[in-house]
């Protein structure tokens, strides 16, 4: 049996999903932060998570995966943020602000509680590695 991805790019508008989330002020300014260091226009991918650009990962048997290169979900908790650990990760995050981490995720509760450049370097490190970066 064939692997195939749960999360798949999808042509569901960005902009109105965004305005529509929990978190409509903070998701389009991290949308418009993600565009500004990625270059790439948002899409989609699955029913609630905004990505830019795509990268493959290995997987068991050979085979290989395709999942976004970098992207965020503003849900009603928090903004979850899905980057790339780049060099330097654990450093930039003492100086971010107020954050907790999961498996491969960075949550903030909202943007105001953190600073803007850390933020903004987290994402340069993140969308420089994503090549290289396990899943």
């Amino acid at each position: 049996m064939a692997y195939e991805a749960k999360t798949k790019a999808t042509e569901v508008e960005v902009d109105a999903f965004v305005a529509g989330s929990a978190k409509p002020e903070d998701g389009a300014l991290l949308c418009a932060l993600m565009h500004r260091v990625s270059g790439l226009e948002p899409k989609m991918w699955g029913p609630s998570i905004v990505g830019f650009g795509s990268r493959t990962y290995d997987l068991a048997g050979g085979k290989q995966g395709e999942t976004l290169a970098m992207g965020f979900a503003p849900r009603k908790g928090a903004l979850v943020l899905y980057l790339a650990h780049a060099t330097g990760w654990e450093q930039r995050l003492a100086r971010l602000g107020k954050h907790s981490t999961g498996k491969g995720c960075l949550y903030i509760n909202k943007l105001a509680d953190v600073d803007a450049n850390v933020l903004e370097e987290l994402l340069r490190a993140a969308w420089a590695a994503r090549e290289t970066a396990a899943v």
